[in-house]
C-alpha cells in the first residue's frame, strides 16, 4: 500500500530519476530527510529497483528493432532458453508468454544484416530454441518504461499511517 506521498515520488522519480531529494522535498513540502528516508523504503521493498539513463539507439548506430517470437523445446517449467536470450547483449527484453510461442523477445541492432546474423549465427546455435518469426518495427509510435501509478482517494490517504506521520513531520 502506498500513500499520496508515495505516490508522487514514484510519479516525479519515474519522469526523472535524476530529480534530487532536496526538490522532491520543496515540492511536496516535507524535509529531505523524510524524503531519503522513503526512498530508501521504495528501494528496500524493491518498488523502486533501478535508476537508468535511457540512451538513444540512433546515435550508437542500433536503430532496427524487433520482436522475436520463439518457440522453444524445454521441459515444462523450463526456462533454460529464456535465460540463454537474456543474456545476449542485443536482446533488450524476454518474456515469457502463453499460446504457441515460448517467448517474445525484443531486439535491437544496427540493420537487418546484423538481425539475420543474430537470429541465423546466435539464437539458431541455442539447442533448445526450435523456431523463430520476426517483426521488425518500421517505426515507433510511443516506448516507454513510465507505469500508470494510481492517485489515491482522500479517504485512502486519512487511514495510510505513514501519510499521518509525514504530515507531522
Amino acid at each position: 500500500m502506498f500513500d499520496d506521498i508515495d505516490t508522487q515520488i514514484m510519479n516525479i522519480l519515474q519522469h526523472d530519476a535524476r530529480t534530487s531529494n532536496a526538490y522532491i522535498a520543496r515540492r511536496l513540502e516535507m524535509a529531505p530527510s523524510a524524503i531519503f528516508e522513503r526512498i530508501r523504503k521504495l528501494e528496500a521493498r524493491s518498488v523502486l529497483r533501478g535508476y537508468e539513463a535511457r540512451v538513444n539507439p540512433d546515435a550508437l548506430s542500433l536503430g532496427l528493432l524487433a520482436f522475436v517470437f520463439v518457440r522453444a523445446d524445454e521441459p515444462l517449467g523450463s526456462s533454460t532458453a529464456g535465460q540463454t536470450l537474456a543474456a545476449l547483449p542485443e536482446v533488450q527484453e524476454v518474456h515469457h508468454v502463453a499460446g504457441e510461442d515460448c517467448y517474445l523477445v525484443k531486439v535491437r541492432v544496427a540493420d537487418t544484416t546484423a538481425l539475420g546474423r543474430l537470429l541465423r549465427d546466435t539464437f539458431a546455435a541455442i539447442p533448445a530454441i526450435r523456431s523463430t518469426r520476426t517483426t521488425i518495427v518500421l517505426s515507433t509510435l510511443k516506448e516507454s518504461a513510465l507505469l500508470p501509478i494510481p492517485i489515491l482517494t482522500e479517504d485512502a490517504q486519512e487511514t495510510h499511517p505513514e501519510t499521518q506521520e509525514a504530515r507531522r513531520v
